[in-house]
């Protein structure tokens, strides 16, 4: 169970997160690459709100398929483009999290991939369920379509 770090030596968290989390070394580790928030067929919801929901509905989706939940999330990084955002980002994360405590860090930036993209979520998963080895995963969930920032490559089965 990861352990939650919030020092009596330094200032509180500002809001509903760990300063940090520690999780022992037998467990799988998901890194999440940004996710933004766009239906299926790539179109952006009109407004912040609905690209933050958006967002965590295709980060949730990631956790899932690697058999994992938003109790697993150990970090969060969200970037936003609408400046003083940072109270509805907030409320978001407190909801979707349902009072899990993570790492979390919120920036305002100038611009994401697209002028389209106002907020863009990355994440950190750790489960630490021994029984649940990430080898044991089929293969399809490495496969899949060329997006965002990235090329990927399938790799018939048995090849390295």
């Amino acid at each position: 169970m990861p352990r939650i770090i919030n020092p009596r030596s330094i200032a509180p968290p500002a809001s509903h997160y760990a300063h940090g989390i520690v999780h022992s070394g037998r467990s799988r580790r998901l890194l999440v690459s940004g996710q933004v928030g766009i239906t299926l067929d790539g179109t952006p919801a009109s407004d912040l709100a609905g690209q933050m929901e958006l967002a965590w509905d295709n980060l949730e989706a990631v956790l899932r398929e690697a058999g994992m939940a938003v109790q697993d999330l150990v970090k969060i990084v969200v970037y936003a483009t609408v400046p003083g955002s940072v109270g509805l980002y907030r409320t978001i994360r407190d909801r979707r999290l349902g009072g899990h405590l993570v790492a979390a860090t919120y920036v305002e930036v100038a611009a994401l991939a697209s002028p389209a993209y106002l907020v863009e979520i990355e994440g950190e998963a750790v489960c630490e369920d021994a029984e649940m080895a990430f080898l044991d995963m089929p293969r399809e969930a490495e496969i899949g379509a060329t997006g965002g920032g990235g090329s990927h490559r399938a790799r018939p089965a048995g090849q390295e």
